[in-house]
């Protein structure tokens, strides 16, 4: 199996599967506007580093369930339910508008162990890495070998880390353009409330 390829996949899959708002990428937000970019990078490194025994737990977990065919066949089904379950709630929340954070007094903590305490009560970490590797698996693209293991949980740990790096860079950015768009929103409900 090719190493950098697997590399590649781990940063591709954490990249593009935290590129959507979520509580980890929205405090890196809050952070670095807050506490500037520096705090911001030290929060994305203490959640990059929870992805590491996530990412392996994912591989000891899926081996297990590859090994065992009624599991995978079960957990087919069940995944097919809770995926359109899942579908049908991100749906209905994406209409309702913008993500809202609990208000926090982010100045008063330390933001590598906020990175570190929120990646270990992230629920979607563990499934999400399984489901990625069982999709490598499937077709013959994962490696069960402790080089291959090593190589794509060092891409997942980066690409999780780089696309929070981005969230923290471009905060200001990202801020601006979420006011732009409420100002929209509420022109658009003050001109619909009218007529």
């Amino acid at each position: 199996m090719n190493i950098i390829l697997l590399f590649f996949f781990g940063f591709i899959f954490s990249f593009v599967g935290s590129i959507t708002p979520s509580m980890l990428n929205m405090t890196a937000l809050k952070i670095s506007l807050e506490k500037g970019k520096l705090a911001a990078n030290k929060y994305a490194f203490g959640v990059s580093l929870i992805i590491i025994p996530q990412v392996i737990i994912a591989v000891v977990l899926t081996k297990y369930i590859a090994q065992n065919p009624t599991i995978l066949e079960t957990l087919e089904k069940v995944g097919i339910v809770v995926f359109i379950a899942l579908s049908y709630y991100f749906y209905n929340e994406s209409k309702k508008g913008k993500i809202k954070i609990d208000e926090v007094n982010i100045k008063e903590i330390n933001p590598l162990l906020t990175g570190i305490s929120l990646s270990v009560l992230n629920m979607f970490g563990i499934p999400f890495f399984s489901g990625t590797i069982i999709t490598l698996d499937v077709f013959k693209l994962f490696s069960f070998d402790t080089v291959s293991v090593l190589f794509f949980t060092l891409g997942s740990v980066l690409g999780t880390f780089y696309i929070l790096f981005l969230y923290g860079k471009f905060a200001k950015v990202i801020q601006q353009k979420s006011v732009e768009t409420d100002k929209r929103h509420q022109s658009n409900t003050i001109n619909y409330n009218e007529v």
